[in-house]
């Protein structure tokens, strides 16, 4: 491990469990075997068993059981990261979350800042003075790292900025050791078609349009959909399968740690985004064998499953088209696992070390 005076602060306020802490975890896991000196400061400690011991992690609160918005996240870890600074300036910043925040505070206080962008800025860039902003403080970062090359050409036309493109690694070794776990009671019904959503309950994942598509197939084909997941939208999602009485076909499953046995159960993947950066669980189903249906959202669905080769793509929102690839796959499923295999073959873009290494290089450039 090499020594180094100038510290390598991860900076990730608010964790649940969702793609960009897994690739926070990976990343953060595999770097701390290769330097010292490294912290994590996040609001509470849910997530900090996932952690290499070397890390020395910095908590708002310990045991977290109440709910706090994530504004107050953001600000309880920032006044953290102010802390850090003025005790001792020598650190490099690697912001997963709150980049914009980060940003600003680098620019003020003048240390140095790594920001990994998350999500296609078509998702969150649509305020004309937000742009401005944005596009003043993200020239100020000293690297910006985006995870899939649609995102990156889409940074440089509204930003005007080159970024670092580095696709999120994929431990495919973890995840077919994990789907391998027993779950007790039983997942899917038999003789129907299986099918599966991982996402948050939240507006981006525009849950709707995927209910509006099961209530078409469930009236022409034995289906059940399962989706996994927590957030906001979580009762209106019910109150909508309620209020088509698709009860006996949409399951809601509450956030897992492991969902993997879960995704190894079904026939098929469904990603009704509206936006994305490089989803993970594409390439987690991909790992799984399973064929992937999903919006042709900016950004990554489209770069993973090549344009439709390995997998099939929608309009984001056209519910009669996912409707009709859905019950496609029930008529031809041995056609469209020909793909699924396909799509395991090429998963090597992804490979955890070569891209784990890219983000190594990337640190040992600034410390």
């Amino acid at each position: 491990m090499e020594k180094s005076k100038k510290r390598l602060i991860f900076f990730m306020p608010s964790m649940e469990g969702g793609g960009v802490e897994k690739n926070l975890i990976l990343v953060a896991n595999y770097i701390s075997q290769y330097k010292s000196n490294i912290q994590l400061i996040t609001f509470d400690d849910n997530f900090n068993k996932f952690f290499n011991k070397k890390i020395l992690i910095k908590n708002v609160i310990k045991k977290n059981q109440k709910k706090y918005s994530k504004y107050y996240k953001y600000f309880c870890c920032l006044s953290i990261l102010l802390k850090e600074y003025l005790n001792d300036k020598n650190f490099v910043l690697f912001s997963f979350q709150a980049n914009i925040y980060a940003l600003i505070l680098s620019y003020f206080l003048n240390f140095k800042i790594i920001s990994r962008s998350n999500s296609s800025p078509s998702g969150w860039n649509k305020n004309f003075l937000k742009n401005l902003v944005f596009k003043f403080f993200f020239k100020k970062a000293n690297c910006i790292i985006v995870n899939s090359k649609e995102f990156q050409k889409e940074f440089k036309k509204k930003f005007k900025i080159n970024t670092n493109f580095i696709y999120n690694p994929l431990d495919k070794k973890e995840i077919l050791k994990k789907s391998k776990y027993q779950v007790k009671n039983k997942i899917f019904r038999t003789k129907f078609l299986k099918i599966i959503n991982i996402a948050r309950f939240t507006d981006q994942k525009d849950h709707s349009t995927l209910i509006e598509a099961i209530k078409i197939v469930s009236k022409k084909i034995k289906c059940e959909l399962i989706i996994i997941g927590y957030g906001s939208n979580k009762f209106n999602i019910q109150t909508m399968i309620n209020k088509y009485k698709l009860q006996k076909n949409i399951k809601i499953i509450n956030y897992k740690t492991n969902p993997f046995p879960y995704l190894k159960a079904s026939d098929l993947f469904v990603l009704s985004s509206k936006y994305e950066g490089l989803p993970n669980v594409i390439l987690e189903a991909q790992t799984l064998k399973k064929y992937v249906i999903s919006t042709d959202c900016p950004t990554g669905p489209k770069e993973i499953l090549l344009n439709g080769k390995i997998g099939s793509l929608f309009k984001v929102g056209d519910y009669d088209s996912l409707a009709k690839i859905i019950i496609n796959f029930k008529k031809n499923k041995k056609i469209f696992q020909i793909k699924s295999k396909k799509a395991f073959a090429m998963l090597d873009r992804f490979d955890f070390e070569k891209n784990c290494k890219k983000y190594l290089f990337l640190v040992n450039k600034y410390i």
